[in-house]
C-alpha cells in the first residue's frame, strides 16, 4: 500500500544522547507504478556505508539494487521478500548513531552533532549533502534516496546483479564483481560464484605460461602505474562497453578472420538516392540500400547465411534473413537487427533503420531487437576513413565494413572520369567461407550497388 511520508519518534541512547533512526523509503521508480522486493540480504547489526546496496527491486524492465542514502548500522527491514511496493513506502531502518568504521576516530561530541543532521539527497546526484537541521536529535527521520529509473541506465545503482550480502562478501575478498559470471536466477551473482571465481584465479596463476583461452605462452599485459607519468583519471566502463569488449576479444580469438577489400561505384546510386528525397519528401540513407543488397546476396549466397554448430562438424543453415546494423551510442556500440529484409522494399527498410537507430541512441532497445542476426553491417561512412577490418559478430560468419565514399578519378577505357567510390571490407570466418566465395560475394554486391533499377523496381 502506498504510504505518505510520515515521521515518528524513537529514542535511543548512545553515550547519553538521543539519536535518530533513519527510515529509508522507496524513491521515484522512473515511471513504474509498483516493483517487487526480490532480495533482502542484510542482517541486523550489519555496517552500511553510503550507497551500499540495501535490497533489490524488480520491475517489468529490470532488477536494480537500491543504494543506502546514509551510513550507519542496519537495524531492520520494514518489508518482506516478495512484497510489492510503491514510491514512498518505508523499506528499512538504519541507526546512524552506532559507530561505523568511518566514525571510529570522531569524538562523541562530533558524532552527536552529525547525528542531528538531516541527509538531503540532491536529485540525480550520487553524493549526499549534509545540512544542519533545527529539529530535536531524537526525531526519527524518513529519508528518500536519490531518484533513479529502473532499466534506463540513469541510476546510482550498479549494473551488476548481486544482493547486499554477496557484495559485502566480494568486498571482503577483494573481488571485482565486474569479472564474475552469475549463475543465479536472471544472471544473479551468488556467493558460490565468487568462491568459484577466486578458485579459478588462483588456478590460473599457478600456470600462467600454459594454455590460456586457446593461446600458448602469451604473457599477460604488464601492470603499469600510469600516475607516475602525470595526472590520470579512472573512468568506469558502461555495461554495454564491458559486454562489447568481452565479445570482441572472444570473437577475435576464436574466429579465423580474413578480410577482403574492394570498392563500389555508387555514382548513379547516390543520384537516385537524392532524387527519392525530392520526390517522396522522405530521407533514405545509403545504409538502407546496403541492407537491401546484403539481404539479396544472402539469398543467392546461402553459404553466408549459416552458423557453425557447437560440435564444429555441422553448419546451421538459416532460411530467414535478418541483418544486424551497428549503431554508435553514448553508452557504447549496439547492434539492433532488421528482420525479414528479403520481404521488405527500400522504404520499409529505411523506416526500420531510422526507428531502430533512434531507439538505440535513446537506450530503449529491447533484448529481442538485438537477437537473431544473420549478418552485420558496420558503416563508418558518416565519420570518415579509407577502410577498416570489422570483427565478426559470432555466431554470424560474416560482416561488411563500409567507410566514407570519395570522388576518385577512374579510367573508363579512354579517359579518366570522376566517380563516387565506396570502400568495402568483407570479414568472414575462414572455417565456413573460402576466399573464392568471399570474392564472388563482393563482386555481386558491387554489381547490385551499381544497378539503380534493382532498387527502383
Amino acid at each position: 500500500m502506498h504510504q505518505q511520508c510520515v515521521t515518528k519518534r524513537q529514542s535511543l541512547t548512545n553515550r547519553g544522547i538521543n539519536v535518530p533512526i533513519q527510515i529509508v523509503v522507496v524513491p521515484d521508480l522512473g515511471g513504474a507504478e509498483t516493483v517487487e522486493v526480490i532480495d533482502l540480504g542484510l542482517a541486523s547489526g550489519d555496517v552500511v556505508a553510503l550507497e551500499d546496496s540495501l535490497l533489490v527491486l524488480e520491475s517489468d524492465k529490470a532488477a536494480m539494487d537500491m543504494p543506502s542514502p546514509v551510513a550507519g548500522v542496519f537495524k531492520k527491514y520494514l518489508v518482506t521478500e516478495g512484497a510489492i511496493v510503491r514510491v514512498g513506502d518505508a523499506i528499512a531502518e538504519i541507526d546512524m548513531a552506532k559507530e561505523t568504521p568511518a566514525d571510529a576516530e570522531n569524538p562523541p561530541e562530533e558524532k552527536a552533532i552529525e547525528a542531528s543532521s538531516s541527509v538531503v539527497m540532491a536529485k540525480n546526484k550520487p553524493e549526499a549533502v549534509m545540512e544542519k537541521a533545527s529539529i530535536p536529535v531524537s526525531t526519527v527521520q524518513r529519508v528518500e534516496m536519490a531518484d533513479f529509473e529502473l532499466g534506463s541506465g540513469k541510476t546510482i545503482a550498479t549494473d551488476i546483479y548481486a544482493g547486499p550480502v554477496t557484495r559485502k562478501f566480494a568486498r571482503e575478498l577483494g573481488v571485482s564483481l565486474i569479472e564474475v559470471i552469475g549463475t543465479g536466477s536472471r544472471g544473479r551473482i551468488l556467493k558460490d560464484d565468487i568462491n568459484n571465481f577466486v578458485k579459478k584465479v588462483m588456478k590460473d596463476r599457478v600456470s600462467t605460461t600454459e594454455k590460456v583461452s586457446g593461446d600458448i605462452g602469451i604473457s599477460p599485459a604488464p601492470i603499469v602505474d600510469f600516475s607516475q607519468f602525470g595526472v590520470i583519471k579512472t573512468i568506469k566502463m558502461s555495461k554495454i562497453q564491458k559486454l562489447t569488449a568481452a565479445n570482441m576479444q572472444r570473437n577475435w580469438r576464436s574466429i579465423p578472420h580474413v578480410t577482403q577489400l574492394d570498392e563500389a561505384d555508387i555514382t548513379e546510386l547516390e543520384i537516385f538516392r537524392k532524387s527519392l528525397k525530392v520526390k517522396q519528401e522522405k530521407r533514405v540513407t545509403l545504409v538502407a540500400f546496403l541492407i537491401k543488397a546484403i539481404g539479396s546476396l544472402l539469398q543467392s549466397n546461402p553459404e553466408f547465411n549459416r552458423s557453425l554448430a557447437v560440435d564444429g562438424k555441422h553448419f546451421i543453415q538459416k532460411h530467414y534473413i535478418h541483418i544486424g546494423m551497428a549503431v554508435d551510442t553514448p553508452r557504447g556500440l549496439v547492434v539492433p537487427v532488421i528482420r525479414d529484409v528479403d520481404e521488405k522494399d527500400i522504404w520499409d527498410i529505411s523506416v526500420d533503420v531510422a526507428m531502430l537507430a533512434n531507439k538505440a541512441r535513446d537506450g530503449k532497445l529491447s533484448p529481442a531487437e538485438m537477437k537473431g542476426g544473420c549478418f552485420t553491417l558496420s558503416s563508418l561512412g558518416a565519420i570518415g576513413g579509407n577502410g577498416f577490418t570489422p570483427i565478426i559478430n559470432a555466431p554470424e560468419i560474416g560482416i561488411l565494413g563500409v567507410s566514407k565514399s570519395q570522388m576518385k578519378s577512374t579510367w573508363d577505357g579512354s579517359v579518366f572520369v570522376p566517380r563516387l567510390m565506396l570502400p568495402l571490407a568483407l570479414s568472414y570466418d575462414h572455417r565456413a567461407i573460402n576466399g573464392a566465395e568471399a570474392g564472388r560475394f563482393l563482386v555481386h554486391l558491387i554489381k547490385l550497388l551499381g544497378d539503380v533499377n534493382y532498387f527502383s523496381s
